[in-house]
This record gives structure tokens, sequence and C-alpha cells, in this order.
């Protein structure tokens, strides 16, 4: 059996609804929905800057698991408004341009709060 290690990012949400934000069993690594939350506040109204501050999160956390974006090889994104999708997508470029791992983006309804406006995913296997 492959040993599990979970990694926590100290959000309170983690307790409350039981998740880590980062699970790395064996050579994979799954990272948690993530918003664009610095020091307990939304860092921004734009869907650009929402989505840039959820990738150097993610990347943050990859680092916990000692992985990096470069062993990302699936992202999913979650935009509340579909119409602003290339601000999204500039973001994910910026980061993720000669990776390119699998992706997609879907409008949702709504995330947990109406401040957030983009939720990003990621899936990662060590190489």
């Amino acid at each position: 059996m492959k040993e599990r290690q979970n990694f926590s990012s100290g959000a309170i949400w983690e307790d409350i609804v039981g998740y880590s934000r980062v699970v790395k069993v064996g050579d994979v690594v799954e990272v948690t929905g993530t918003v664009a939350i610095r020091n307990g506040k939304v860092i921004s109204d734009s869907m650009y800057e929402q989505a840039k501050c959820c990738i150097q999160i993610i990347q943050e956390n990859l680092a916990k698991a000692s992985t990096t974006l470069e062993d990302v090889i699936r992202t999913r994104i979650y935009a509340t408004n579909i119409e602003k999708w290339q601000e999204v997508a500039r973001a994910h470029r910026e980061y993720f341009g000669s990776i390119k791992p699998a992706t997609s983006m879907v409008e949702v309804k709504a995330l947990i709060a109406p401040e957030y406006l983009v939720e990003i995913e990621a899936s990662a296997i060590l190489q």
C-alpha cells in the first residue's frame, strides 16, 4: 500500500468541511479547489487577478508535497461568469503556457461565497 500524506494550508474550512489542501499518494498529488484568498480576504474583484492568485496558492501548496507546477497534468477551472473566460485563460497561460496540462473550464452558478469568481483544482504526477 502506498503512503498517503495530507498537507494543510491552515484554512478554517479544512476542518469544517473535512478536507486537505493537498493529498499525495505515491507519485500522485491532488490539490483541492482553490480560491483567491490571502490573509482571510479575497484579493480582488477581477477574474484575472483571482485566477492568478489561485494558481500561485496551488504552486505554494504543491511545494509542500515536493512538487511544482511542471508536474501538473490537469487543471479544472470553475468560473462564475464564462463571458470573462479570456481573463482566466490569460492567467492560466501565464503559468501553464509551456506545461500545457489537460484542463476544463466550466461556468458554475456560484461558488461558496459571492465574492469568489474563480476556483481552480490541480492534479500532478511526480516525474
